[in-house]
């Protein structure tokens, strides 16, 4: 999806956005000769309401750490894609107007017992397919040929040296370095399969039935292969005839209409935090319904200082707003409670509570006899990917999103989540092309629970006095040092741990606060953002001198993975 503005600066990763060349506008035809070369006409026919469904290229998950960076990489070429669990069936795959696969790498071995599978039909001809290190090996075992390790195992980088161009490597070099991490290869290929590239340990790198199948045993996904994502462009565009129109503005247009469609004439209200996820969705809903949307913002308690104020002043103005004190009601029911999972259901159910009130109060009586009022959440992809939804099976649950698995399973509320497909950074786009202000599309990520998952273990009212007063002092400097908008996301963590300190010749016993700052694409992997040290130092010492009860500082250095950013 392209967008008008680049993030860049000294501390954050920055990546060029792809254009379209007048190569790639030839090679679109590519769809209509693939009907062809399989023997089946494209399926054309709508969906029920209507809609022409968008070609799309589905990314089957076998549990690889890589599979959202896939993902990432198909919508970066402008190509929309939707990452579906291993056991997915060729009806489903075409009902979902898929043009393409992309199987991915896992950590299994085909012939494990447990090892995910695929249904042979969906490797068989009639899709386009490009198998990723394991989805290469359980392509090739599914249509006959040999897969075992045998002394190919390759970890690290590896030279691949291209003996057939065109189709995926057009374009490409004769030998180009990428990075590779299997023990098992495909020994033996399949019937009407033949080796295209292959490596120094590995006879076959990579393979091809010469039409509209492939496999590759490295990652084309991943920076350490440097023209990986000319692999993954060559199959969209050459192989699969994508378009290339998965653009802000398709996606607005797409989107009010499915949301008039799914709403029709009822009334919703909007789940807003002030955060951009939540404004992009508010916005998104209000192009399509207009005034029957009302805005409600709950104040739990548990946002950054001056936070209610700001998003009362930033959207009252612009939307219908709905202002609601439910800081009691949340520290309440979250009194006593510690464990991160927990907090989450609590404050999930919440705010679901919290809203059935609101739309009972304030929204008329529905027309439309036996449907449900709505409630418009701000949900994102990483936020379902990351609860372990339907979509990925095969995925382990990192933790679980209060607004995705930390709902209550009974509701008198329908949830509409117009942004559920979207990265953040597309989010962002979106949200340009509907002419929302750049300082809200650039704040940084808040977490719905808000800090009670930045207070680690119970939370009370002085520890969030104490972890406001300390992000805050972190957001002040860094903005003084220009540095906000060139690190993704950055705030203060309070810890459990207290420790002996000496503070005007008195010992103390104070909390350690966690700073916490993170460069990143898509919030999927992240990297530790390297502030300069006497920004650091500003930072620590104002903390242990304006926060009474703190009395030391570190700094968080872990990536994501492992870690993930925030600490619960």
């Amino acid at each position: 999806m392209a967008g008008p503005r680049s993030r860049g600066g000294p501390i954050a990763r920055g990546s060029d956005e792809p254009t379209t060349t007048p190569e790639e506008v030839q090679l679109t035809k590519a769809r209509s000769d693939r009907g062809t070369a399989t023997g089946r006409p494209e399926d054309t026919s709508d969906p029920p309401g209507g809609r022409a469904k968008r070609p799309t290229i589905a990314i089957v998950d076998y549990g690889s750490q890589y599979t959202q960076l896939i993902a990432r990489r198909v919508r970066e070429s402008r190509v929309y894609c939707e990452i579906f669990p291993h056991d997915v069936t060729p009806a489903e795959l075409a009902s979902k107007g898929v043009v393409g696969v992309i199987l991915s790498g896992g950590p299994s071995s085909v012939y494990e017992a447990n090892a995910p599978r695929i249904d042979p039909e969906v490797v068989d001809g009639r899709f386009p397919v490009l198998g990723i290190c394991y989805g290469m090996q359980l392509m090739a075992h599914v249509l006959g040929g040999e897969v075992g390790p045998e002394g190919t195992r390759e970890y690290g980088p590896a030279t691949v040296e291209i003996g057939e161009h065109g189709g995926i490597f057009e374009g490409l070099a004769p030998s180009e370095r990428a990075w590779a991490s299997h023990g098992d290869s495909v020994l033996r290929l399949p019937a009407g399969f033949h080796a295209i590239a292959r490596t120094e340990r590995l006879p076959v790198a990579a393979m091809s039935d010469g039409r509209t199948r492939f496999g590759v045993q490295f990652h084309p996904e991943v920076v350490h292969t440097p023209r990986g994502a000319e692999v993954l462009r060559n199959f969209l565009y050459r192989v699969c005839g994508a378009t290339g129109d998965w653009t802000p503005a398709a996606f607005v247009e797409e989107a009010v209409g499915q949301l008039r469609r799914e709403i029709g004439d009822r009334h919703a209200i909007c789940a807003l935090s002030g955060g951009v996820d939540s404004a992009v969705a508010a916005a998104l809903v209000a192009r399509a319904i207009g005034d029957r949307l009302t805005c409600v913002f709950i104040d739990t308690g548990l946002l950054r200082e001056q936070e209610p104020e700001q998003v009362v002043a930033t959207f009252g103005p612009r939307l219908r707003l709905v202002a609601v004190d439910a800081v009691d009601r949340f520290l309440l029911r979250l009194a006593g409670v510690s464990e991160p999972e927990t907090k989450r259901a609590i404050i999930g159910e919440e705010f679901v509570r919290c809203f059935e009130e609101e739309a009972a109060a304030r929204l008329p009586a529905e027309t439309v006899a036996g449907q449900k009022p709505v409630l418009v959440q701000g949900t994102i992809y990483p936020d379902v990917i990351e609860s372990r939804s339907r979509e990925s099976k095969t995925s382990a649950r990192i933790k679980t999103h209060h607004n995705v698995g930390g709902l209550p399973e009974v509701m008198s509320l329908e949830i509409v989540e117009p942004l559920r497909r979207l990265f953040k950074d597309e989010v962002r786009r979106v949200g340009a092309e509907l002419g929302i202000a750049e300082d809200i599309l650039w704040r940084h990520p808040f977490p719905g629970p808000g800090l009670a998952v930045r207070v680690v273990g119970d939370v009370d009212r002085e520890k969030l006095e104490i972890l406001r007063r300390s992000d805050a002092i972190f957001i002040e400097e860094l903005r003084a040092a220009d540095l906000y908008t060139k690190v993704a996301q950055a705030f203060a963590v309070l810890t459990p741990v207290r420790s002996v300190g000496v503070q005007g010749d008195f010992r103390t016993y104070g909390y350690l606060v966690a700073l916490r700052a993170v460069t990143t694409e898509d919030f999927m992997t992240a990297d530790w953002a390297r502030l300069p040290y006497d920004l650091l130092e500003r930072v620590s010492a104002r903390i242990v001198n304006e926060v009474p009860s703190v009395n030391r500082v570190v700094y968080d250095v872990s990536s994501k993975p492992p870690a993930t950013i925030e600490w619960e």
